[in-house]
């Protein structure tokens, strides 16, 4: 065989691959037979950041649920590093039988868009399963700073120089920053941090001036008094905040932004194996006591199954990698 023909059938290959998986059928070899969940094997949940992280308490409380649903052993597996990198390449390169899952973030989203030297491609390698909830951004102040508004906050980023953390480059808080700087023309300077804690701790010690912060890392020092909020990045108030306004309320409505939390499959798993597993999760979350759980965490349940969830996660992506884009943000 020449090498003209042979490269012909290699595009005719590649042409029937990108068809098929645009038409979410399944690839010769993919396991498609037997029962599932497959009796005596675990499912493995993992969750590539620290345990004890919003994302792991969201991801045990699911992953119980499903494992008394169907009598079957639900493990949560913990692989930190690589801003949820690791974890996440795990997973996309696990055998797409179902029984492994993994937790994902908005930082998954624009992780796709911050490392496109990744090993693992994020929108080829996985596939949408469930979303789960959402929380806002909150922004916060030390309870002693002179900004005592939202609308003096963007005064003063404009007037002199403002120091805002976050807990890393390319995290929610850090994206945040960089939207409002982007919607108010200001710049203020950015802090990464290696994770949330230390960021608020530091920001209470008035060594910062804001942090554009998830809500469940910064509600509790806000009703405590150590913390003063100032907007919450949403177009609806939060019960656990009454009193704090909405961007939108405050004159900036393009300032809305929710760290979320979803659940991802390999991009080859069987289509009935994922409606399985996305009507369960969803009808879990829909439950009083998870959804209560998760309100005394700072989320608000979004439960969407696997064909609504997808739409959300492909605008999520192109939302962020425009951001990633214009405002010149970095993995470093």
């Amino acid at each position: 065989m020449d090498e003209q023909t042979l490269n012909m059938r290699r595009r005719r290959m590649l042409g029937m691959t990108l068809a098929l998986t645009g038409a979410g059928m399944p690839l010769p070899g993919w396991s498609q037979g037997g029962e599932f969940p497959k009796p005596g094997t675990p499912i493995r949940y993992v969750v590539p950041f620290p345990p004890g992280g919003l994302t792991d308490v969201m991801a045990r409380a699911v992953g119980q649920q499903l494992g008394e649903r169907w009598k079957t052993t639900v493990v949560v597996d913990n692989r930190a590093g690589g801003g949820g990198q690791i974890g996440a390449d795990t997973v996309a390169k696990a055998p797409a039988n179902g029984h492994t899952l993994l937790a994902i973030t908005l930082t998954h989203a624009v992780n796709y868009s911050l490392f496109p030297g990744a090993s693992y491609n994020f929108v080829q390698d996985l596939r949408p399963v469930a979303l789960l909830a959402a929380s806002p951004m909150l922004v916060v102040v030390a309870a002693s700073s002179q900004i005592k508004s939202f609308k003096d906050l963007m005064e003063a980023s404009k007037g002199r120089q403002l120091n805002g953390g976050s807990s890393g480059n390319g995290t929610p808080p850090h994206l945040t920053l960089a939207l409002f700087n982007q919607l108010n023309k200001s710049a203020i300077q950015h802090v990464p941090y290696k994770g949330g804690t230390p960021c608020i701790q530091d920001l209470m010690g008035n060594q910062l001036d804001v942090v554009f912060s998830n809500f469940p890392e910064s509600v509790a020092h806000v009703k405590s008094g150590k913390l003063r909020a100032l907007a919450l990045c949403s177009a609806a108030r939060n019960a656990l905040v009454p009193d704090v306004p909405t961007t939108a309320e405050l004159g900036l409505a393009e300032l809305q932004v929710e760290n979320w939390t979803g659940i991802m499959a390999p991009a080859r798993t069987a289509d009935a194996v994922v409606d399985k597993l996305s009507a369960e999760v969803v009808r879990i979350m829909r439950t009083a006591d998870i959804e209560e759980r998760a309100r005394t965490q700072g989320f608000r349940v979004d439960a969407r199954d696997a064909q609504a969830f997808a739409p959300y996660l492909k605008a999520e992506v192109e939302r962020w990698g425009r951001l990633v884009k214009t405002a010149n943000i970095t993995s470093l």
